[in-house]
């Protein structure tokens, strides 16, 4: 269940897995409340709202006595779909965005395209299985399935790095920063950017 206003969206999801409540507001500045039970995503999904200057409340509880998997999974389902809710028809955004984020001897290339075509390239070298708790292979699930619910097609590639922490927060500050350009307003659109008239 989702309930729109402005471009904002709140998602209630229930399953036998995990329960999350998640608000967003695209137009925000930066302010997150987060709590999931997985403290790296926590961290990450901070940093991605500061740096993309959103509002985002996120309350998720999850079976992590089993892992991590089905909660940061889940928040990606939730994000995407929130996203997808709060731009509608995705009329007079700029579509496109895409940001290149340096974190010390790391450096992330992000693009994002909302074109209502889900598609992920990942091209992410992680030297470490875990960041403290964190299996940094659930960073790659968390993105399918933010693309897969949200209708964007997103490039991650990480042209340098050793930190497995820098890697994976340079990759997340990256996204920020770039659907933070795609989604802000075009004063020079009214409707879909696209050629065939819409998305």
């Amino acid at each position: 269940m989702g309930q729109k206003s402005a471009r904002k969206f709140e998602i209630q999801r229930t399953t036998k897995e995990t329960d999350i409540q998640l608000s967003l507001a695209i137009d925000g500045s930066g302010n997150a409340e987060i709590d999931t039970g997985v403290g790296f995503l926590d961290h990450m999904l901070t940093l991605f709202t500061v740096h993309g200057f959103f509002d985002l409340s996120i309350r998720a509880v999850g079976d992590i006595e089993v892992d991590d998997h089905h909660t940061v999974e889940d928040l990606g389902i939730c994000l995407g779909q929130a996203f997808k809710g709060a731009l509608g028809d995705m009329s007079g955004i700029c579509r496109y965005g895409h940001s290149y984020v340096p974190m010390d001897e790391t450096l992330a290339r992000v693009c994002v395209d909302i074109s209502n075509r889900p598609y992920l390239h990942y091209k992410v070298t992680v030297p470490d299985q875990k960041v403290g708790n964190f299996d940094t292979s659930l960073a790659k699930e968390f993105l399918r399935a933010l693309v897969l619910h949200g209708g964007m097609t997103l490039h991650v590639d990480i042209l340098h790095g050793e930190n497995s922490h820098h890697i994976l927060e340079a990759a997340f500050k990256g996204l920020a920063r770039s659907l933070g350009r795609a989604v802000a307003p075009h004063q020079k659109i009214e409707k879909q950017l696209s050629s065939k008239g819409m998305l």
